[in-house]
């Protein structure tokens, strides 16, 4: 769907700049916070993230609103690309929680872009400062 309003952007004749940004370092709290109540939390071992905060991907879309239209610009991703099995464990430390970590294997098929790190940025891309670690302590009290 994002890539079919992403076609209809570029092909209206209208100026355009798009902006696509990692996971949000608030996204990934939620789900950790959902998981996190399981008694158990899988996490998929081949899935790789690079969170981003939001004050980041807003500092950047506010630099791109006062230039000239770019058509499509780089990505921006968090600065750090983490196992989500990693993700799992450092919430986990963070708010005291003890639960198993299940790092789980992904289904051949559906993983397979998983595995590949095709949902990751591209490198040499300017990444977003503020790590998922300096999130976490602002967020969570331990």
């Amino acid at each position: 769907m994002k890539h079919g309003t992403e076609a209809a952007v570029a092909a209206s004749g209208i100026p355009w700049t798009t902006l696509r940004a990692a996971q949000f370092h608030d996204l990934v709290l939620m789900v950790l916070r959902k998981m996190a109540k399981l008694p158990a939390v899988p996490a998929p071992k081949q899935v790789r993230l690079e969170p981003v905060d939001a004050r980041d991907v807003a500092a950047r879309l506010a630099e791109l609103a006062l230039g000239s239209p770019a058509g499509l610009v780089p990505d921006l991703p968090g600065p750090t690309v983490y196992a989500a099995p990693d993700l799992v464990r450092s919430y986990l430390g963070a708010t005291a929680t003890r639960r198993p970590v299940l790092p789980l294997p992904l289904p051949p098929r559906a993983g397979r872009v998983y595995r590949e790190g095709g949902n990751l940025a591209s490198e040499g891309v300017t990444r977003g400062a503020r790590s998922w670690e300096d999130f976490l302590r602002e967020r969570v009290s331990a």
